[in-house]
């Protein structure tokens, strides 16, 4: 595959570990959700190594200090529904107080082409730094799409992560969107004919929230 300066593909022992776990078949729902959160909170730790700081004044109690810390109100998470749900806590952790937006994506099933169905953003979203998440990164069409529709908004910095990537979807995002960092815990081998990531872990929706 094609190497981008825009992707990153996490080597992080950690996660191989985890996401040994998250592909086994065998995996209940309530484990399998814990394990995509606690993937996406490793995630969003590496991911935001280039955050900017802001100084603030801080009494010990001993002295005061000048330290660094992340402006309030500047994270959003965008997840794209509805798997994206799944990792939402996950950068919850890091970022507790963050404004949560919603896209809706679904794939036509005949075509293979996303289609946009829903799509709700915090006020002011444009000033802030917005992960777009989704588990699975498969053809790349409905991130791409996703992506489109954050920038129409005004959206100008932007991260997107995903737990699980095929080659495909890598290059679609990557060449689409040269301006977006593309954080991946895991690179897959290929997508199967009905564009599955292989080897994958199934339906991250389905795995998630117990439907088929």
């Amino acid at each position: 595959m094609k190497t981008y300066k825009n992707v990153f593909i996490f080597d992080h022992p950690l996660i191989k570990h985890k996401i040994s776990i998250l592909r086994d078949k065998n995996t209940g729902m309530k484990e399998f959700r814990e394990l995509v959160e606690e993937i996406t909170t490793i995630m969003t730790y590496e991911s935001m190594r280039d955050v900017q700081l802001v100084p603030v004044e801080v009494e010990t109690p001993l002295e005061k200090t000048v330290q660094y810390k992340v402006a309030d109100d500047s994270i959003a998470i965008v997840p794209i529904l509805r798997a994206g749900l799944g990792m939402v806590n996950g950068v919850h952790k890091v970022f507790p107080t963050a404004k949560v937006g919603h896209i809706g994506m679904y794939r036509d099933e005949r075509t293979l082409q996303p289609q946009e169905y829903y799509c709700k953003l915090p006020e002011g979203i444009e000033n802030k730094t917005v992960f777009l998440i989704d588990p699975m990164l498969a053809t790349g069409g409905s991130a791409s799409d996703a992506l489109d529709a954050l920038k129409k908004r005004g959206c100008k910095k932007i991260k997107f992560m995903a737990i699980i990537a095929a080659p495909k979807g890598i290059e679609t995002v990557a060449e689409n969107h040269p301006d977006v960092p593309v954080y991946v815990s895991t690179l897959d081998r290929q997508l199967n004919e009905n564009g599955y990531i292989l080897p994958g872990l199934g339906d991250a929706g389905d795995r998630l929230f117990g439907t088929k």
